[in-house]
């Protein structure tokens, strides 16, 4: 008899206790605790600076040691660092700092959830008026703090692995960076490939924040803006790689836009989708479906494994590459290369 095995229930005790190490997270990012934790500190000295009781900030302290994001020294009183995945992203004026990108998606998953009950109880509404204006606004401001910190600290590096694993893209002149955001994946392309030059799509406000992101990276001559609404607005045509990143739950009408983007793309070019889906089994799913339960909820565009290379084919794409599971911030995606047929 072993005596540690976990209880069948312990996985629904962990979702309870999740609460707590999302809150003391939380607090540490807004009273910037990594700011001050590069060097070995006490607990009674981190109280002294930020004004707390003594006895319960060091009780904090070990929750987020407890969570690999301290590093202690064994004395006494002991001494507490960050770990290398507090200081890189974590600390305020780090490079990849994605605080604020985190603390925008646990407010966003405890709206969601405050609210799923109600959402089960009415189901989708027969019609679901959108207030663009403030859609775009959102939008157009995460793509300026939070979701530039998410594409500079993750989505950059995975865009860049995912293209090494495509012949084509070395020898690509034209790309186009559709729903693009910050444009901070098409800025580390063009960069990496000398022979490429095009432009971000994405609402007319949007690429506001994306020009100046190329301005400031100095590739005003290889990289231009394309403002419009994706489901209504011509995104050009004649590229060699479309890159599309999580824009395609979006659309009201997704054979039409997948149709848009292979009619985009020249003969050979090639697309890189990476959207979530739902997978099969549960061990899996489990990884996805929080995040996006919100948008099945609200009819959006999340298909099972499998169900995005059937449209995309539908659309006439051809010689498909999948990656079922990567790494992706919050949550894996499928990321399909898909071609437009060279003839």
């Amino acid at each position: 008899m072993n005596l540690s095995t976990p209880h069948a229930l312990q996985p629904f005790w962990d979702l309870t206790l999740s609460a707590v190490r999302a809150d003391a997270l939380r607090i540490a990012l807004e009273w910037k605790l990594f700011d001050l934790l590069q060097v070995p500190t006490s607990a009674h000295l981190i109280a002294r600076q930020l004004e707390l009781d003594p006895a319960n900030t060091g009780f904090w302290l070990e929750a987020l040691w407890s969570m690999d994001l301290l590093q202690r020294e064994e004395r006494q009183p002991p001494l507490y660092r960050n770990t290398p995945v507090a200081s890189d992203y974590l600390r305020s004026d780090a490079t990849d700092y994605c605080g604020d990108a985190w603390t925008f998606r646990l407010r966003g998953m405890r709206r969601f959830g405050s609210q799923l009950g109600e959402q089960v109880r009415a189901g989708q509404p027969d019609s679901q008026p959108t207030d663009m204006t403030t859609t775009i606004d959102n939008w157009t401001a995460a793509a300026r703090l939070q979701i530039a910190q998410e594409q500079r600290a993750v989505t950059v590096d995975v865009a860049l692995r995912l293209t090494a694993l495509v012949p084509e893209f070395s020898q690509a002149r034209r790309l186009l960076d559709l729903g693009g955001g910050p444009g901070l994946v098409a800025i580390a392309l063009v960069r990496d490939n000398p022979l490429l030059s095009g432009e971000v799509f994405d609402f007319e406000k949007t690429v506001e924040v994306a020009a100046a992101n190329i301005q400031r990276a100095g590739l005003e001559q290889r990289l231009g803006v394309r403002g419009g609404n994706l489901a209504s607005d011509p995104i050009g045509d004649g590229y060699d790689v479309i890159w599309c990143s999580s824009v395609l739950h979006f659309v009201p009408d997704l054979p039409a836009t997948l149709a848009k983007i292979h009619a985009a793309l020249r003969p050979g070019g090639v697309l890189i989708s990476a959207h979530a889906e739902i997978p099969a089994d549960p061990e899996h799913a489990q990884r996805v479906m929080p995040y996006y339960l919100s948008m099945q909820m609200l009819g959006r565009h999340v298909t099972e494994a499998g169900g995005l290379s059937d449209a995309l084919q539908q659309a006439g794409f051809s010689h498909i590459d999948s990656y079922p599971e990567v790494a992706f911030a919050v949550a894996p995606v499928s990321v399909l290369v898909a071609r437009r047929s060279a003839s």
